[in-house]
C-alpha cells in the first residue's frame, strides 16, 4: 500500500509504503503524487518504506513506467529525494544506485530520523 502523509514541510511531497505494492498503489497514488512533484519545478519527495513484502503481479512494469516518467524525463525538475527504510537491502541497494538518481539522493536507514529527512527534503 501507498498512501500520502500529512505533517509534511511546505513545498515537500510525502508518501509511506509497506507490505506488497500494487499497480494501483502506482497509479492513484504515487504517480498523481510525482507527477504534482515534477509540476512544481523543484520536486521535494520523502518516501518512507516499511515491512516491504515486494511488488504485486503487474506493478513491475508500474515502477518502471514510473522510473522512466517520472525520474528520467523530467531529471531538471528533481531537488531532493529522502528516502527512509528500515528495510535493509532496500536501503543498501538504493545507496548503490544512487549515481543514476536525478537531484539530490539521501537514504535514512532508520525510520527514528523520519523527522530529519523531512527537513534535509525541505532544506
Amino acid at each position: 500500500m501507498v498512501e500520502r502523509m500529512d505533517d509534511m514541510p511546505a513545498g515537500v511531497i510525502g508518501l509511506r509504503g509497506s507490505g506488497k505494492l500494487t499497480k494501483e498503489d502506482y497509479t492513484d497514488v504515487l504517480e498523481p503524487a510525482l507527477k504534482e512533484a515534477m509540476d512544481s519545478g523543484e520536486a521535494r519527495v520523502v518516501f518512507l518504506l516499511t515491512d516491504f513484502d515486494g511488488l504485486a503481479l503487474g506493478a513491475s512494469f508500474e515502477d518502471i513506467k514510473t522510473g522512466l516518467g517520472v525520474e528520467l524525463a523530467n531529471r531538471g525538475n528533481w531537488k531532493r529525494l529522502a528516502f527512509v527504510t528500515d528495510v535493509d537491502w532496500v536501503a543498501k541497494a538504493t545507496q548503490m544506485f544512487a549515481f543514476a538518481m536525478p537531484g539530490e539522493l539521501e537514504v535514512y536507514d532508520d525510520l527514528d530520523k523520519l523527522e530529519e529527512a523531512k527537513s534535509w527534503a525541505a532544506g
